[in-house]
């Protein structure tokens, strides 16, 4: 017997003008298929220097002068327009009117994009916007049905590797391309550092009476180095692989030890992990966890764990929480980690043999977390 062919209801003649007419030209639609022109077309004005040049303009500027600024072909003015029409649209430029004439400004966003500025707390996040839509990470992307498809025996390695043959931050990247290693390397750092004078003032009691703290992948001390000025009662060391440690320039403030926190975190009332857990799985994670319990005294002698890291929550907007939600898709294609929710880093520390802990703040989609032994 002939296998069964599925059936299924034919629309009527009405019912199919609709379908055609809302797979066309319903806004959301078009926004899912083609929003990645808008990070295509982010990426160039980073590549263009569009946020720097703004800045340089005295943070407002006419597409004429923009253009000159840049020094771009006059025959490329109104398609620079339309770029900047749909950046604006976007939310990464602001626009305005003054006499007549169209206006650009920074924003908060596009404020983060420009280089040569000197404030502490400015953390430029063009290496982050760069690595993020290049084509290694396109790529792997664009390779995860496929990822889907395989069933791997062992440890399930992330699409990034599938497709590249090398893990993200691991040594072998470097062997893969060693501009897009450094800019990778580049980018994490200054995710990282993003928003660490704000933890430093919201969270100034965090660090009140420390005496030691210990900043695992703690790269080139940037968040040591914040702790210690505000703090200079914490003596701070940063545990990092040797290879990010032996490009750092003792500064007599932050001590610096190579080594991996899978195996050793150097002992110190406090152990910080920011935005470190996210790029693992859970079983790495209780490792981790794991030494980090072993380097801390008890709750009583005034030991603790702080981690600042995403905690995944629909209660702060439909607009955060599909940026969480992207965040764990990120996670997924080019880790093994992923992003979690309460329950999920409660779940990380109990099983790791911490007896509590406690979220002292939320900024954003980060919570800062006390654990105690």
């Amino acid at each position: 017997m002939a296998p069964q062919v599925p059936t299924i209801e034919v629309p009527t003649d009405a019912e199919l003008l609709q379908a055609q007419a809302d797979l066309w030209l319903r806004p959301y639609l078009w926004r899912h298929s083609l929003y990645y022109l808008a990070s295509m077309g982010l990426r160039c004005a980073v590549q263009l220097g569009i946020p720097t040049a703004i800045h340089n303009l005295g943070g407002v500027t006419s597409l004429p002068d923009l253009l000159t600024a840049l020094s771009l072909p006059p025959s490329k003015q109104p398609f620079l327009g339309r770029l900047m029409r749909v950046l604006v649209t976007s939310g990464v430029f602001a626009a305005g009117n003054d006499s007549g004439v169209e206006i650009f400004r920074l924003n908060p966003l596009s404020s983060i994009l420009v280089h040569g500025v000197g404030a502490d707390d400015h953390h430029i996040q063009t290496s982050f916007m760069l690595a993020v839509t290049s084509p290694h990470y396109t790529e792997a992307a664009l390779g995860l049905a496929d990822w889907f498809k395989k069933d791997t025996l062992g440890p399930v390695p992330s699409p990034f590797k599938d497709v590249h043959g090398v893990a993200l931050f691991d040594d072998s990247m470097a062997l893969l391309d060693k501009d897009f290693d450094a800019l990778v390397n580049d980018a994490l750092a200054a995710h990282d550092n993003l928003g660490i004078s704000a933890i430093m003032r919201e969270c100034h009691a965090l660090f009140n009476g420390l005496e030691s703290l210990t900043d695992c992948c703690g790269g080139d001390g940037t968040t040591a180095r914040a702790i210690t000025k505000a703090h200079p009662h914490v003596k701070c060391t940063v545990l990092d692989l040797p290879k990010e440690i032996d490009k750092v320039q003792p500064d007599g403030v932050v001590n610096y030890v190579g080594g991996d926190l899978f195996h050793t975190v150097p002992k110190s009332q406090t152990v910080m992990l920011k935005l470190v857990l996210h790029h693992w799985s859970d079983e790495d994670c209780v490792k981790i966890l794991s030494q980090c319990r072993s380097a801390i005294p008890s709750r009583e002698e005034g030991g603790k764990l702080i981690i600042i890291d995403i905690v995944v929550e629909p209660s702060l907007g439909p607009i955060m929480f599909e940026a969480q939600l992207l965040m764990d898709l990120a996670m997924l294609v080019y880790t093994r980690g992923r992003q979690r929710n309460e329950n999920d880093w409660h779940e990380l520390f109990m099983k790791a043999g911490f007896t509590d802990y406690k979220i002292i703040k939320k900024l954003g989609a980060r919570g800062v977390f006390e654990v105690y032994k």
